[in-house]
């Protein structure tokens, strides 16, 4: 499971958008979650896992700001998740998540990247039942057995720790992911946490190849390329 996450992310890394995108992608994110629940990130916890990720993908403090402040003014944007699902290249399987203020717009786009990819949108639930929505939290160590005693003490509901290439990976249900942060964080005050967040991870994978290598990277900076878009998972496996 581990493996199979680890190869997305190095996937989604090949097509990551340029700065402005990310910065974008964060901003409407920090702004829906200070503006559903408190701007104090101490009384927030989604809000602090964002500002978290966000530092660690270098955000700068003016932009985490910025949107912040926009979320305690009167009136603003409103935003509502929007998330599809379809089959990619190579019969991939991809599941696209969204934050839009006009749906028919966000639809049009998504659609778009699946039809100029030879690609197929789908029914809701048509591809996510092929993926597990887990709470993932990675950092350097290689004692899986202590951090499953750790997480075990604290009486942390998880589904599994792998210790692979240096690093440890704790698998735990969505419910359980705050839980999980606080004991790690516990157990191990030292260890900085490289991966903390709620992703889908793909229970098997699609290894690609010939035509639909370059396809499927066009269709994933495609779909990076969408004002609207804030995910992208899949489960193909692309040629190192």
């Amino acid at each position: 499971m581990g493996r199979a996450f680890e190869v997305r992310k190095r996937s989604m890394a090949k097509t990551a958008g340029q700065k402005s995108k990310v910065y974008s992608k964060y901003g409407k994110q920090l702004y829906v979650a200070a503006k559903n629940g408190s701007p104090d990130p101490e009384m927030n916890p989604t809000l602090l896992g964002l500002i978290e990720k966000a530092k660690r993908d270098q955000v700068p403090a003016h932009v985490i700001d910025k949107a912040i402040e926009k979320a305690k003014g009167a009136g603003g944007e409103d935003f509502a998740h929007a998330r599809y699902e379809g089959f990619g290249p190579g019969n991939c399987s991809v599941i696209v998540d969204c934050l839009t203020d006009n749906n028919n717009r966000t639809i049009t786009d998504v659609r778009t990247c699946f039809t100029k990819t030879g690609s197929k949108m789908g029914a809701p639930g048509s591809v996510s039942h092929f993926f597990d929505h887990l709470a993932i939290l990675s950092f350097k160590g290689d004692n899986a057995d202590e951090v499953m005693e750790a997480m075990l003490a604290a009486d942390v509901d998880i589904t599994d720790v792998e210790s692979e290439d240096g690093y440890i990976t704790v698998f735990a249900p969505t419910t359980e992911f705050y839980n999980a942060k606080s004991a790690l964080q516990e157990a191990f005050p030292d260890a900085e946490l490289e991966v903390a967040e709620i992703t889908f991870v793909p229970q098997s994978q699609v290894e690609l190849s010939g035509d639909d290598v370059a396809t499927f990277e066009k269709f994933l900076t495609m779909l990076n390329d969408c004002e609207d878009v804030q995910d992208v998972y899949h489960n193909a496996v692309l040629p190192q």
